[in-house]
């Protein structure tokens, strides 16, 4: 692949340009997982597994990752090995995975919510019963890369929210160092499957002879893995519908562009599909920062990702000034929004959509993907404009509590009755009208 940046083609948008919204648009190319060919053959995977459990889970490992075994249960790790793991990391590298752990438990026991209720003046009781999910699955991805630091972003929420039991899956071969195993020993993972894709979450929704059912599946993948979330929803709870990682970033030229460029091709790694946005408000500073980004692509040792990443999904924006900069990463509503301005915090005031907001030149990105305490478990492909990261409460219900006294029950059974007329229900106004 040519690794010239201008021979990439990434647009450059000026929002002043009459063509700016289409063009925006047909570069952001939010897809549908709910139908064609990735959704039909998702669906006939689960059915099979729903069918057939451990056998079709086989089969379907073998067909599209290679993996030779017997049975399911030969794919299961159980605690005592991934302590092993653990045990046998180079000192520099567990010390380096305990840090990040200890940082993301200490910002998620903040996020711990606790059981409520108050007492009105009759006796009566209200309150919300707080209660931790009790098993759930994760997805930890794998193919490009290995991610030990997703597997701590998904476990150690789930445990401090008091999950009981907590069951992950890594696709495909894991790598020899047993990173990823030594990350689910620190973030408190019962048993590790080593199978992945559609199959896996099928097998996590449904249960089968080897892998136990959960209440919920979270965690990111690739579009199979999202098409299988989707379509086992309300069997099954999930986190979220994860698309490819994304990153915004606003300058306004402060920013040293040698730090720009690699915080957008940071990004650009992940995959092919990933997004990085530079929106800025200065001409000579894209300028500078896409003259970086040509000079350190070809240093890269993934530089063939990141340059078809770039090449099909990035975007370099001009806009008018800051304000408008704000209104469109809200509308883009990215998954990480870095703020390489001089007054972050001000401007991190009036945005409303963004899965997590990097402030200032120091808070690089990729810092959050790693250890600075935030899941890096974030919404995606728009879905930050309802959608919040991934946390302690992803992993709790909440049950409303009703406990009322008998003068309180007159008192409400009086309006009811009112209400259960006016709306045409006969027996919940009579139930209501018993305790009058």
């Amino acid at each position: 692949m040519n690794t010239d940046l201008l021979q990439l083609n990434i647009p450059r948008l000026d929002s002043r340009a009459a063509d700016f919204d289409a063009r925006l648009e047909a570069r952001l190319q939010r897809h549908s997982l709910s139908a064609g060919p990735v959704h039909e053959a998702v669906a006939e995977i689960i059915a099979a597994v729903r069918e057939r459990g451990d056998g079709a889970v086989l089969e379907y490992s073998r067909r599209f990752d290679g993996i030779e075994a017997d049975s399911v249960q030969a794919l299961c790790v159980e605690r005592g090995r991934l302590q092993q793991a653990l045990a046998a990391q180079p000192a520099a590298r567990r010390r380096a995975l305990e840090h990040a752990a200890e940082r993301i438990r200490h910002y998620h026991e903040k996020q711990k919510q606790d059981t409520w209720s108050y007492k009105e003046a009759d006796g009566s009781v209200y309150g919300q019963k707080v209660t931790a999910l009790q098993r759930v699955g994760l997805y930890v991805p794998g193919g490009k890369a290995d991610y030990p630091s997703t597997m701590l972003m998904l476990g150690i929420p789930a445990k401090v929210a008091g999950v009981e039991e907590v069951i992950a899956v890594v696709p495909t071969a894991y790598r020899k160092d047993g990173m990823v195993f030594a990350a689910a020993a620190l973030a408190g993972v019962e048993r590790l499957f080593t199978i992945g894709g559609a199959q896996a979450v099928a097998a996590l929704a449904y249960g089968t002879e080897a892998v136990p059912r959960v209440d919920m599946v979270a965690g990111p993948g690739n579009i199979y893995v999202t098409a299988a979330k989707q379509q086992v929803f309300g069997e099954v709870g999930i986190d979220m519908l994860a698309g490819p990682s994304e990153l915004t970033v606003i300058s306004d030229g402060s920013a040293d562009p040698d730090w720009l460029a690699m915080d957008l091709f940071a990004q650009a790694e992940h995959d092919e599909e990933a997004q990085s946005i530079l929106i800025a408000t200065s001409e000579s500073h894209i300028d500078a920062v896409a003259a970086r980004m040509a000079r350190l692509l070809p240093g890269m040792p993934r530089r063939d990702i990141i340059a078809a990443s770039l090449d099909r999904r990035g975007l370099l924006v001009l806009v008018r000034d800051l304000s408008e900069a704000v209104a469109l990463s809200d509308r883009i509503a990215p998954e990480h929004l870095q703020l390489a301005v001089a007054e972050p915090a001000a401007l991190a005031a009036r945005v409303h959509n963004a899965g997590a907001i990097f402030l200032g030149h120091h808070s690089a990105e990729a810092l959050g993907d790693y250890c600075a305490g935030p899941s890096h478990v974030l919404p995606t492909s728009g879905t930050a404009r309802f959608r919040s990261a991934l946390g302690v409460y992803d992993f709790q219900k909440r049950t409303s509590i009703i406990h009322c006294s008998p003068e309180g029950s007159r008192v409400l059974a009086a309006t009811a009755k009112k209400l259960a007329d006016a709306e045409g229900l006969p027996a919940h106004a009579a139930s209501a009208a018993y305790r009058l």
